[in-house]
């Protein structure tokens, strides 16, 4: 073992010292433990592969990401996967790719319509409005909160391109009818799969479907690179021009610190430019920067060894919530699951009936004060958000749910941080609450 191993090793030692030292495991006392929503849950194992990852000084992407990427598309099922920055950025490379003007007329273009739906994530629709289409909006069904089949129809007009839309939370939304709707007319499926990570329909992985998808690694995430996320698909073409879109817009495809894999870097023609300029710096189209470090991918590596477990704790911790406050019906909307769906649920979701005799303010008071964690669905009503008020789109039918999204609905998490203690907590105090009311 040379000098640099034997250092290397003692390092590793150390952190898992660090590790042990820094952030010693909590006993859960119910009143006065915080239980989160969400949140990363690492131990030494994803420090060491940080350390790792700096200690080979190259910071930009490299092996660890190249890993990472591989092991993940395994993972999903899908031939591509590449890493971004963030999910937000996921989404924003994703449509960007469907604005190519290598698709000739089925090229998204400033006019053309989009259908998704109101109940949202800012950033699943700011890519549509970033590049002058129309968010053509539909209403939610609950308990599944995935858009309302029924007037996918009635939103088709001959300006329609693409449908963009988020499993909901985990829940994948009706597949065979989304996928059957756009081969009928030929339109685009973007998978926003940021919050289902491991959710499968039929067996397959969410994400596998339409023509490109989208993950998040944010720490509220089911795995997690601090910052980070992901655009998978399975064709060569698309793959490439997502790429360019991730690597400034450039035409050059070599990896970073390699050149001429082409083998054409100096003997092509390309714009207006003189002939053999360097390839290097030939730029296809008006791109961005959005790749992640390799400490960031190191991260991700390591978190991907808990992959499934992470999504096994999250199903069970749903199925408790939902055994536990079963009793609570009359009062309460639980979430159900898509038929054909086993998501890997993001959290739980809990719409408040109007006769349940207690607001949606009330209740969530009430949980904090025995800190149990909340969050509201989101964005609730994209439409109603305050930098909504000069944008362009269209509605079609009616938005009763999503109205009743955004006055009666929240959820508490189900993340693998959480055990089984703090589970029959959240159901006892639950009841404690609606047993007055």
């Amino acid at each position: 073992m040379s000098k640099a191993e034997q250092i290397k090793n003692s390092i590793h030692q150390l952190v898992e010292e660090y590790h042990q030292l820094k952030f010693p495991q909590q006993e859960f006392v119910p009143g006065v433990s915080t239980i989160p929503v969400s949140g990363k849950l690492i131990d030494h194992n994803e420090l060491i592969a940080i350390t790792d990852a700096a200690l080979d000084a190259w910071f930009t992407t490299g092996r660890f990401n190249s890993e990472f990427e591989k092991n993940l598309a395994k993972y999903i099922g899908v031939k591509h996967l590449i890493t971004v920055n963030s999910g937000s950025s996921a989404n924003l490379v994703a449509f960007s790719v469907l604005t190519a003007s290598e698709h000739g007329e089925k090229a998204i273009k400033p006019g053309d319509e989009v259908i998704t739906v109101a109940a949202s994530f800012p950033t699943t629709i700011n890519p549509i409005i970033q590049y002058g289409a129309i968010p053509v909006f539909l209403d939610v069904d609950i308990p599944t909160y995935e858009i309302k089949i029924e007037d996918l129809e009635k939103a088709l007009s001959p300006k329609t391109k693409a449908v963009v839309i988020a499993h909901t939370m985990g829940n994948a939304f009706n597949l065979d009818a989304i996928t059957a709707f756009c081969k009928k007319y030929g339109l685009w499926l973007m998978e926003d799969c940021c919050d289902a990570l491991g959710t499968t329909y039929k067996g397959k992985h969410v994400g596998t479907f339409g023509d490109i998808a989208t993950l998040s690694f944010y720490p509220a995430h089911h795995i997690t690179m601090g910052e980070g996320g992901a655009v998978y698909l399975s064709n060569s073409k698309l793959k490439k021009i997502a790429e360019s879109f991730r690597d400034w817009g450039r035409d050059c495809w070599c990896e970073p610190g390699k050149d001429n894999t082409c083998g054409k870097r100096f003997c092509q023609q390309c714009g207006d430019l003189p002939f053999g300029y360097d390839h290097k710096y030939i730029y296809s189209r008006s791109g961005f920067n959005l790749k992640i470090t390799d400490m960031q991918a190191a991260l991700g590596l390591a978190q991907l060894d808990k992959l499934q477990h992470f999504v096994n704790r999250r199903k069970e911790n749903f199925e408790a919530l939902k055994k536990g406050l079963k009793k609570w019906e009359h009062k309460l909307i639980l979430p159900k699951a898509t038929e054909h769906s086993d998501p890997s649920w993001f959290g739980f979701l809990i719409t408040i009936r109007k006769d349940a005799g207690i607001t949606r303010n009330e209740l969530i008071e009430k949980l904090t004060e025995h800190k149990i964690g909340t969050r509201l669905l989101f964005a609730g009503d994209i439409r109603k958000q305050p930098y909504f008020k000069n944008v362009t789109y269209r509605n079609v039918g009616t938005f009763d749910n999503t109205e009743l999204i955004v006055n009666q609905t929240f959820w508490v998490g189900v993340c693998p941080s959480i055990n089984s203690s703090m589970v029959g907590f959240v159901v006892s105090v639950f009841d404690e609450i609606m047993a007055k009311y």
